[in-house]
Order: C-alpha cells, then structure tokens, then sequence
C-alpha cells in the first residue's frame, strides 16, 4: 500500500512539471485555457456547441475532446468548423497534462481560446493540472444534487459550476436554491450560473463570462494561473 502512495505522488510531480510548461506556453500565446469537469452526460459537448455558435465568429477557438473511447463528441465539434483534437485514454479516467501537451501539437495553430473537454468523471480530473487558466465544474440538474457533497474537490478547485439541463427542473427533485447553497459553502469564490444549452436560457451570460477571462488574460499580458 506504502509503495503505490508513493508512486502516486510521483505521477502527481511529473504531471505539474508538464503542466507548467503548459502554462508558460497557454501565456505566451495569451491562449486562455478553459477545463470542463462534469459526470458523463451533463452536457458539456452541447454546452460547447452553443458556446462556439455566440463566440466562435469572433475568436479563434480550439478544442480538446477527452473520452476513453470515440469519437462521437469531436465530430460533433468539428461539425460546427471548429479546429478540434480527439483524445482517447482507452480506460484512463481523466487527462493529464502531457496528454494536453501532445494535443496542442496536434493542434498546431495559436488560439485565442482553448477548451478541454476532459473525460467524463468528477474524481480523478480534479486532480490533475492541465496547465489550464481555470476548470468549470458542469452539474446536470438531472443526475441529482448530492454531488457538491459526494466529490468536494472538484467544486472546491473550480473558478466556475455551471448548472446545466435547467429546463428540467420543473420534472426534477433538484433543490436549486439548496445545491448553490452547498456549492458556495465549498467554494464561496465561485461564479455560478443556471443554463440550459438547449432553450439559450442563461448562455449569454456564460459566454459574457469566457469573453471576460480572455480580455482579462490578454490584458494581463500572461496567464491567470490555475484557479
């Protein structure tokens, strides 16, 4: 048992050294970088889709697409002209920064925004640094709101939780004004915000919000740093 927590914290080490020198190259680009974090099935490929139909006209976006296997949301991606890299980790539960490194190269072109879809799971991704400027936490009302309390770190480390499905609610137990209460107990920091990607409710404002980040990063001169 000794031996495997060691060997974790040197998989930890490795990972922050690259995800590093992934941020020294997101700043030098003035790239923001954008992790999404959610169970499988909250919706972060369709809140993607709508967020590259407001913002893809105006800025150069790129897009990592982290699954264990297929295809299915980059060509959903690419469908919308956007330039996107599929990554398969074949039984891996999340990403890790070389992966986003070698993904980059794939990418090739510099962006003016770079979202990293990662492998659907609310554990292991909130523990390893892409070298990103700040992971969003998705929560679908649908899957239930003892999340927040079940997978702490996640919602601790995001700069942001988007509450997605919000046209479910009215067919849902989900206690809103409860879950944003346990939410901001963890992380009181946190933007919050209530959508639906598929009737636009709440969109705007989330993309008002990535607008802000990048102006911000730009202006900065360098990258924000992890938040």
């Amino acid at each position: 048992m000794a031996v495997k927590v060691v060997m974790g914290q040197r998989l930890l080490k490795a990972n922050a050294a690259v995800a590093q020198e992934n941020r020294a190259r997101f700043a030098a680009a003035g790239t923001l970088v954008v992790n999404l974090i959610s169970s499988p099935g909250a919706g972060k490929t369709t809140l993607l889709e709508q967020t590259l139909v407001r913002l893809g006209g105006r800025f150069r976006i790129g897009v990592i697409e982290g699954d264990i296997y297929t295809t299915r949301d980059a060509e959903r991606i690419a469908g919308k002209g956007t330039a996107v890299v599929q990554v398969n980790t074949a039984g891996i539960c999340h990403l890790d920064a070389s992966m986003v490194a070698r993904a980059c190269e794939e990418l090739g072109a510099a962006y003016d925004i770079l979202f990293i879809e990662n492998v659907g799971n609310l554990v292991c991704p909130a523990e390893f640094d892409l070298g990103e400027d700040v992971k969003v936490a998705l929560l679908s009302v649908a899957e239930g709101g003892d999340k927040p309390a079940k997978y702490p770190l996640v919602f601790r480390s995001a700069g942001a939780v988007v509450i997605t499905k919000a046209d479910l609610l009215p067919f849902t137990d989900f206690d809103l004004a409860g879950v944003t209460g346990e939410i901001r107990a963890l992380n009181p920091e946190v933007k919050v915000f209530i959508l639906s990607a598929r009737t636009g409710e709440g969109v705007e404002e989330w993309c008002r919000w990535v607008e802000e980040m990048f102006l911000r990063k730009r202006a900065a001169g360098s990258g924000t740093g992890s938040e």
